[in-house]
């Protein structure tokens, strides 16, 4: 497996990731809905974790880990929380972040905050 990733300085996240890995996945966008009670947990700190928990989960379920991702996507209703989601992503990952975009959108599903979606690779 062959990754390199672009460093973008103190920021979380690499300006790009170049890779020739095998296989990829495609997470659909997760926001924080707790599985357990079929409910979205209040506010932004608690549904990021939520969201990067539920893609923790869907990664592990396939015998893949936060180090397989590529690629993030940040859907935010409000830009204002973007220093709170870093801080909380910083925590999900190792020093080697994935490339990523952070979007203000205008409405995300079931009046969610947030919404993350990725891409993963392994050989």
């Amino acid at each position: 497996m062959v990754k390199k990733l672009v460093s973008a300085g103190n920021f979380p996240f690499s300006k790009a990731v170049i890779h020739d890995l095998k296989y990829v996945m495609e997470v659909s966008g997760q926001v924080g809905l707790d599985s357990t009670t079929g409910k979205l947990v209040e506010g932004i700190e608690k549904q990021t974790r939520q969201s990067l928990d539920n893609i923790k989960s869907i990664l592990e379920d396939e015998g893949w880990s936060f180090e397989n991702i590529t690629k993030v996507r940040i859907y935010l209703l409000d830009m204002a929380d973007y220093t709170k989601v870093n801080e909380i992503y910083k925590s999900y990952f190792s020093k080697d972040y994935p490339a990523r975009v952070a979007l203000a959108v205008k409405a995300l599903p079931l009046g969610a905050l947030i919404e993350i979606e990725c891409t993963a690779g392994r050989d």
